[in-house]
């Protein structure tokens, strides 16, 4: 068995991440803080937003595709990478405001955590039987 629905959403969260090394990036020239933050709040808060994508993205990339190798039908492998990749969207946006938009991030953290545990539970009942 092959992946093939995974590979998609494995593309475009790597997409994300890197939009997100960016703005890490941008701010470090912004700021000309080459290391660290600085203690620079704009720093900070990219720097954040690009380390939880890099926190929660893989874990659900892996769950994402163990589930689809396991034979779970293909809408629910797409359903569940599209709350991964939606979760991760909304919590980047949400937090990366200034303000923040805290329905957003919310959102976003309530999106992911579903995911990975509809994900887990589904692996752990499949390995079970």
């Amino acid at each position: 068995m092959s992946l093939t629905v995974t590979p998609l959403y494995a593309g475009l969260l790597g997409l994300l991440f890197v939009i997100l090394s960016i703005g890490v990036i941008a701010a470090r020239f912004t700021t000309h803080v080459p290391l660290g933050d600085g203690g620079e709040t704009l720093l900070i808060k990219r720097i954040r937003v690009h380390g939880n994508c890099a926190e929660y993205a893989p874990m659900g990339l892996i769950l994402l595709a163990m589930t689809e190798l396991q034979g779970a039908p293909l809408w629910v492998v797409h359903l569940l990478g599209l709350m991964l990749l939606a979760g991760r969207v909304l919590h980047a946006v949400g937090l990366g405001r200034t303000p923040q938009i805290i329905l957003f991030r919310r959102g976003g953290m309530v999106l992911t955590f579903a995911m990975l545990i509809l994900a887990a539970l589904a692996n752990i009942g499949h390995a079970l039987t």
